[in-house]
């Protein structure tokens, strides 16, 4: 949905007018508060905020399934070692240069 100008409203009408607002917002409308001029905050539906939030869980677990895969492809690949060595070779490297981290 592409926000309009009648979607952006100052801070102040919307303290006087939020009944109203609420209602267009529960409409389908999303409207953005702005304060000193600047955009603040959003008001949504918040069965649409509900489905945001589910959007925004899907992707995540989306980018840990590919780091999943790509780890996997590692590991067929040999480009992996075992923790206690990864660990040592880290601290090694810290201490030779000098970070303590």
């Amino acid at each position: 949905m592409a926000i309009t100008s009648r979607d952006v409203t100052p801070l102040s009408h919307a303290r006087a007018h939020l009944s109203e607002l609420a209602d267009e917002v529960k409409a389908g409308a999303e409207k953005i508060i702005t304060k000193n001029g600047e955009s603040y905050v959003a008001l949504i539906d918040a069965a649409r905020l509900d489905y945001y939030h589910a959007l925004e869980r899907e992707r995540i677990h989306l980018l840990l399934i590919e780091d999943a895969r790509r780890g996997l492809e590692d590991v067929a690949a040999g480009r992996s070692e075992d923790a206690d060595t990864a660990i040592a070779r880290l601290q090694a490297r810290r201490k030779a240069t000098g970070k303590n981290g």
